[in-house]
């Protein structure tokens, strides 16, 4: 499994449109065939920051997600309302051992 955790900080006039773009981005990522799951997660105690947290069978899955439509229209439409750069970082996944075994699966 190949995992990506995305930070990111949004302006506070932007908070809700980027939201919206994401939770669009992620409800089409998980129909791709080399996602296992992806979350997006507020920070509890600043709702300026998130957490986009996507898993993929391999990297060349996650490669393959940059390539789609929906990721380039997120990609572009969230440009402007970040208050800086996102960061990802990339981690291998040791459990759950198999793609069978992830809570969340495609439909």
């Amino acid at each position: 499994m190949y995992v990506v955790c995305v930070h990111v900080r949004v302006k506070p006039e932007h908070r809700e449109d980027f939201l919206k773009a994401s939770l669009e981005n992620a409800a089409c990522t998980v129909q791709e065939p080399g996602n296992l799951r992806f979350d997006v997660l507020q920070q509890a105690d600043d709702p300026d920051r998130f957490l986009l947290y996507e898993v993929y069978q391999d990297e060349a899955g996650m490669n393959a997600h940059k390539q789609t439509a929906h990721y380039a229209k997120w990609r572009d439409a969230v440009a402007d309302w970040m208050a800086g750069p996102r960061q990802g970082v990339k981690y291998i996944a040791l459990f759950p051992p198999s793609d069978e075994d992830w809570a969340m699966r495609r439909p």
